[in-house]
């Protein structure tokens, strides 16, 4: 049986719902699109790069929504398939019929990662088009400002409140840093903690009998969710010390992610207060003949290098699993032993089944919701490409200006909820 203190370690990964964190980029990044292309569209030049900026976007949303439809098809597989078989193979002491599906399975896992590390490769070239254009916007803006260097008093202080709110964003972004940084050495203290209780219980554990640490073993393999395994483990605890040092690690972790969250919204706050007084300072020097600033634009470049970064931890996370089901062929299925292991540890086999079910019915539901929004974004998000923004008369122009900042103002991290 496979070493517990490895597989749990193994598996300081994430929650089923990591992949919900792709939706607020995907929705803010249309809308930031949107403003860039309102307050440059003064420009015909810029106007162009904007446009075909995001109708890549648009394109690379499109194929995001294909990879995410893939991993639905392959979590309702795991499901429908992969687990029910693996319980007919405990049930009835068949570790050939587990090996077959474990080898499916693994194909399975093997093409979406395959996919996702496309999706990604495409990400990356498409962020540094991105990163050029806004130099371009850049240099476009200085040979301007070189031909007018008006400003007025209400920019100069529009600028200086900019300025302290860019600060305020360096500061809430070092907390957030420190606060994950906090919520690592957490997991690794309960991951201390778990080993040796593990460990103590199987040494006071009879021969013949399932140990803790054989049984975490088994439910790591099943159930590739950090907090399950700790969970579960909760359960069999007798000590009631060591229930009360687990209760306490969860209520630390618990309060370390509140914090951390509390931040995160504050950050949020900031983001959006920074970028409503960008977007004045930006509306009085179009006014002024000036090329604006390109700070959302900018932003453009973060939402799509955050959802890159999903989109890796995605396919880390599909690796993960394909690791995780190696280690269930080789070292509890495969070899002359393991009928009789099957036999004795039909119970945990079970129980893990019915927890890894679980686990990877919510993990699908988070990928169909990404799914759709994505769907929605490479769809109807992107519709006011069709209108020229220098065709807008003022009042147009403010409304449509004015509709947009509301939108991404009601965007925050916890928008989406998790639908069944």
């Amino acid at each position: 049986m496979a070493d517990s203190k490895e597989l749990v370690t193994r598996d300081s990964g994430s929650s089923p719902e990591f992949i919900r964190e792709l939706l607020p980029s995907a929705e803010r990044t249309a809308l930031l699109y949107h403003l860039s292309y309102l307050c440059l569209g003064g420009f015909p030049k810029l106007e162009r790069l904007i446009r075909e900026r995001a109708i890549e976007t648009q394109l690379l949303f499109g194929s995001s929504e294909a990879v995410l439809l893939k991993c639905v098809g392959t979590s309702e597989n795991l499901v429908k398939s992969l687990l029910p078989f693996l319980k007919v193979a405990v049930e009835k002491n068949k570790p050939q019929l587990a090996l077959k599906f474990l080898d499916k399975a693994k194909e399975w896992i093997s093409d979406i990662i395959s996919d996702v590390n496309a999706i990604v490769e495409r990400y990356q070239k498409h962020n540094i088009a991105v990163r050029d254009s806004t130099s371009d916007i850049s240099a476009e803006k200085q040979e301007t400002e070189m031909k007018q260097k008006k400003q007025t008093s209400e920019m100069e202080a529009l600028q200086k409140i900019v300025k302290g709110l860019e600060e305020n964003l360096r500061n809430i972004n070092k907390k957030i840093e420190g606060s994950e940084k906090k919520i690592d050495e957490k997991h690794a203290e309960i991951q201390k903690f778990i080993n040796k209780i593990t460990s103590t219980n199987d040494e006071q554990t009879p021969a013949g009998t399932p140990t803790m640490g054989s049984k975490v073993s088994i439910f790591s393999m099943m159930v590739p969710f950090a907090e399950s395994v700790i969970g579960y483990i909760w359960e069999m605890v007798k000590s009631s010390s060591d229930e009360k040092a687990i209760k306490a690690f969860n209520t630390a972790l618990s309060s370390l992610t509140s914090a951390q969250q509390h931040l995160k919204e504050e950050e949020w706050k900031i983001q959006n207060k920074l970028m409503d007084n960008q977007l004045q300072l930006a509306k009085l020097k179009m006014e002024n003949g000036q090329i604006p600033n390109v700070s959302h634009f900018d932003e453009v470049q973060a939402c799509l290098s955050r959802i890159q970064q999903i989109l890796v931890e995605l396919q880390k996370f599909w690796e993960k699993v394909g690791s995780l089901l190696d280690t269930m062929k080789k070292e509890t299925f495969a070899g002359e032993a393991c009928i009789e292991e099957l036999a004795d540890m039909k119970e945990p086999f079970l129980e893990s089944i019915d927890a890894a079910k679980e686990g990877w019915i919510k993990f699908g539901i988070c990928c169909i919701n990404a799914n759709k929004i994505f769907s929605v974004q490479s769809s109807q998000a992107y519709t006011f490409l069709e209108i020229s923004p220098s065709s807008l008369s003022t009042e147009e122009w403010q409304k449509e200006y004015e509709s947009v900042k509301e939108k991404l103002e009601k965007i925050t991290p916890n928008t989406i909820a998790i639908t069944q």
